[in-house]
């Protein structure tokens, strides 16, 4: 048996940068919605609709300021928002995530029954992504879902 001794150079400081955060596609990443509706029916279904979604979470505020509250802490995937809520409009909650820097970036979807162009249209303006009619169609959640 031989042994050979090998120069250490002992270098001070070296900093470890921790690994990379997943991409929210990666199926081991933690997927996320949030739920911004007050109507007790609505959510319920939602709750069922997710407990068949291996691999998803769903939180539920009921008013603007309880989804403010959260929205910082849960950091989701997607936030589905009613537009019409007991303190604010989807729009008035929707000017208040865009104006938060942390927020900003979060996907939107608005939620209502208003079939009208012109509300669509302000949905869109004021950031949400998507205008989705009520009763959600649990196929088009999925595959939004999917794409994420």
């Amino acid at each position: 048996m031989a042994w050979t001794t090998l120069p250490v150079q002992t270098i001070a400081g070296i900093v470890r940068c921790p690994p990379p955060a997943p991409a929210m596609s990666s199926p081991t990443a933690p997927r996320h919605v949030l739920y911004v509706e007050d109507d007790r029916i609505n959510i319920v279904l939602m709750e069922e609709v997710f407990r068949l979604m291996p691999g998803w979470t769903l939180d539920v505020a009921e008013t603007g300021a309880q989804a403010m509250e959260m929205l910082p802490r849960v950091m989701p995937s997607l936030v589905l928002m009613d537009m019409n809520l007991p303190d604010m409009n989807g729009l008035e909650l929707m000017a208040l995530v865009r104006a938060d820097v942390r927020l900003a970036q979060l996907r939107c979807i608005a939620l209502s029954a208003d079939v009208m162009d012109d509300q669509r249209q302000r949905a869109r303006a004021a950031g949400f992504q998507d205008y989705w009619l009520k009763p959600i169609d649990v196929r088009q959640l999925r595959a939004a879902l999917e794409r994420l």
